[in-house]
């Protein structure tokens, strides 16, 4: 029986531009941080404020991601938040882009997308 969600899986184009960009800007905590050299790749164990983990690989030359056209898969990972204008300002602040707030027609609660530094769609949900 499945009891929770454990880490969600990432590769990144350019394991710096992405350790800084998920430690620094999205503010996750490193857990643990490992170099594979028979694999040339890197791994890197976040916590993600709130719950949950995200491993960041590195992988020498990994393919591009899919993002537009949406494709089968992986569609975006998305992070609450408890003031949606508050985080926005946060990111444009560390030079990210943000797209216009959305509102959930289901739910009420507003969303906005930004892109990590590989184009991997995230969402930013503001839930009450």
């Amino acid at each position: 029986m499945i009891t929770g969600l454990h880490h969600i899986a990432l590769i990144a184009s350019d394991y710096a531009r992405s350790k800084a960009f998920y430690t620094e800007v999205l503010g996750c905590t490193i857990l643990h941080e490992a170099h594979r050299a028979e694999r040339n790749s890197w791994k890197l164990d976040l916590q993600v404020p709130g719950g949950g983990q995200l491993e960041l690989f590195s992988f020498p030359e990994p393919p591009a991601r899919l993002s537009r056209p949406e494709a089968c898969g992986l569609r975006h990972l998305a992070f609450r938040v408890a003031d949606i204008a508050e985080e926005i300002a946060r990111l444009e602040g560390h030079g990210v882009a943000c797209e216009p707030v959305r509102v959930d027609p289901y739910t009420g609660a507003r969303f906005t997308f930004f892109a990590d530094p590989d184009g991997l769609p995230i969402e930013l949900y503001e839930a009450g």
